[in-house]
């Protein structure tokens, strides 16, 4: 009987997947959990212990510290601690207790933002501008570095943006926005952006934590469709049995809030720019997504 260990296992995308992974599980959380055997351990402030990974066959690394409310740079210490300091302490862990198989879950901030009018893949390694991004990309190196010192399967995962039933953040955001009448139609300018159902990601998960071919790389993850802004709101529209409006608001008033401030600027331009990239490495390895945007809240698990 195989054992995995799964960080991050309460969240969105942890539970999807803990639900399916073969074997036993163990989780590490903050709190214990009753369905599944734990090892308690705050990861903001605690060290893991020795012995957790003690009889673990495969690592999936899930956890970290993202979307802080607070000024990043004021705690970019904590970024640090979590989504460095966690998975270089882990790794080798997972070294020290003979672990085969290690998969991290990152994100495609790893990557540096894509160029406009560009699908990024996994060698357009651009430059990073905020601590998540390069937390997660000192992340990737140093795990890297691990594996192929010590042998052990390394994999990483970069998912584009998850959706599926019960999303949280931007996604979720949105959706209540719509729901509630006050988030407003927006116009079709023709942007480009990727995007995942939680399902089809966690397919990618076990793919690469089970295939040699995917052992000391990287993958981004995608459905490999490509959405605009005014797409996925009237997609989200549907899915709420709401009426699809037939104006929008004009792309000029988002191009004179932007002129308000830097971060009224960013606030746009995630809502209305390029977000592209390409899962192309994931498929040559025989990753296919079963799920479109359009099945957001389906769920085949």
């Amino acid at each position: 009987m195989t054992v995995s260990l799964i960080t991050g296992a309460t969240g969105f995308i942890g539970r999807k997947l803990a639900n399916v992974v073969d074997g036993e599980i163990r989780v590490l959380s903050r709190k214990n959990q009753s369905n599944y055997e734990t090892v308690v351990c705050d990861l903001q402030t605690e060290e893991i212990p020795d012995d957790a990974l003690e009889g673990i066959d495969t690592v999936f690394h899930l956890a970290g510290f993202a979307h802080d409310m607070r000024d990043a740079d004021k705690i970019a210490d904590l970024y640090y601690k979590v989504n460095v300091g966690t998975i270089v302490q882990l790794a080798n862990l997972a070294v020290k207790s003979g672990v085969k198989r290690f998969v991290f879950v990152s994100s495609v901030k790893a990557g540096g933002a894509p160029a406009p009018g560009t699908c990024t893949n996994e060698k357009d390694q651009k430059e990073i501008e905020d601590v998540y991004g390069k937390t997660k990309r000192e992340a990737e190196l140093k795990l890297l570095e691990i594996g192929r010192a010590s042998g052990m399967h390394v994999s990483i995962i970069r998912p584009a943006l998850v959706y599926g039933p019960n999303v949280k953040g931007n996604l979720q955001l949105m959706l209540s926005g719509i729901e509630r009448g006050w988030f407003p139609p927006l116009p079709e300018t023709g942007n480009r952006r990727s995007m995942i159902h939680v399902d089809d990601l966690v397919r990618a998960i076990l793919l690469v934590a089970n295939d040699s071919r995917a052992n000391g790389e990287i993958f981004i993850a995608t459905d490999g469709e490509l959405y605009s802004s005014r797409e996925i709101y009237e997609t989200m529209c549907g899915l709420l049995n709401k009426q699809i409006p037939q104006w929008s608001v004009p792309k000029f008033l988002f191009d004179i809030a932007a002129l308000m401030s830097a971060n009224v600027r960013y606030k746009v331009n995630k809502l209305l720019g390029d977000e592209c990239y390409t899962s192309e490495k994931l498929q040559l390895i025989g990753f296919k997504a079963q799920k479109s945007l359009s099945a957001m809240n389906e769920t085949s698990f």
